[in-house]
């Protein structure tokens, strides 16, 4: 899908867009206070749905802005003999999650995942009208309803080969009462990744703040890990940055 046919948004730039961006204010309202709560997703989800024709509603950026920081990482773990397992958390309508299975090289099993049905029905309803054939025959993409701090749940110790994180992170520590779940998906994120493998956070937070937030979050953790970051680079007047989290072969 075109550039033009998206929406592109910081969530730094939130509470300066006009209610006129979307359809009620209080909509707005919830985004900017209710960042962690389902009900907040399902409206928004739910909202822009209405609006006609299905569009990619993308937080940040989207995929080609950062897919040299995710195709290399996959691509380097080629030589495993299964498919990838490659999780997009909070992945709404973002078409992030899908351009993976479409232009990863080697073999992915693509789970994009959010914790707003409304969110998951709509990405599905779409893979389904409008397929598209993935660069390796053998990748596989689902959408699935999935709370992201109860990763454990629903994966194996271990298993993820990569996880990508755009904005969802953000949206928790923005929120009155997120932050501990923000903490929690760091955690469950460390459990369920192979080595090597790695949690990608694409964020508009500066190192200063997040890098610290990482590495404590990490020590809490049963596995180890390296934190470090990377620029991404300046969009529309705000600096992103891709922070990388990757267990250690070594355990507490």
């Amino acid at each position: 899908m075109l550039l033009s046919n998206r929406v592109f948004l910081s969530l730094k730039s939130l509470r300066k867009v006009s209610p006129r961006r979307w359809h009620h204010t209080s909509l707005t309202n919830d985004l900017i206070n209710n960042m962690d709560k389902k009900a907040t997703w399902d409206r928004f989800y739910t909202e822009n749905s209405r609006k006609g024709t299905f569009k990619n509603f993308e937080w940040f950026f989207g995929f080609h802005s950062v897919k040299e920081f995710i195709l290399p990482q996959l691509q380097s773990m080629s030589h495993s003999p299964a498919p990838l397992h490659v999780l997009d958390i909070g992945c709404g309508t973002s078409a992030l999650g899908p351009s993976i299975y479409t232009h990863s090289q080697c073999a992915v099993k693509v789970t994009c995942a959010d914790i707003s049905p409304v969110a998951v029905r709509l990405m599905q309803e779409h893979a389904e009208s409008t397929p598209v054939q993935p660069c390796n025959p053998a990748s596989t993409l689902v959408f699935r309803e999935m709370d992201c701090t109860e990763l454990e749940g629903h994966f194996e110790p271990r298993s993820l080969a990569l996880i990508v994180d755009k904005g969802t992170t953000d949206a928790l520590v923005r929120s009155k009462d997120g932050r501990v779940k923000a903490g929690q998906i760091v955690r469950q994120c460390l459990t369920v990744l192979r080595h090597p493998g790695s949690l990608l956070q694409f964020s508009d937070e500066d190192p200063d703040a997040r890098l610290l937030w990482l590495e404590k979050e990490s020590q809490g953790s049963e596995v180890t890990a390296d934190v470090s970051v990377h620029e991404v680079g300046e969009l529309r007047g705000v600096t992103y940055f891709c922070y990388q989290i990757t267990p250690c072969t070594t355990q507490h």
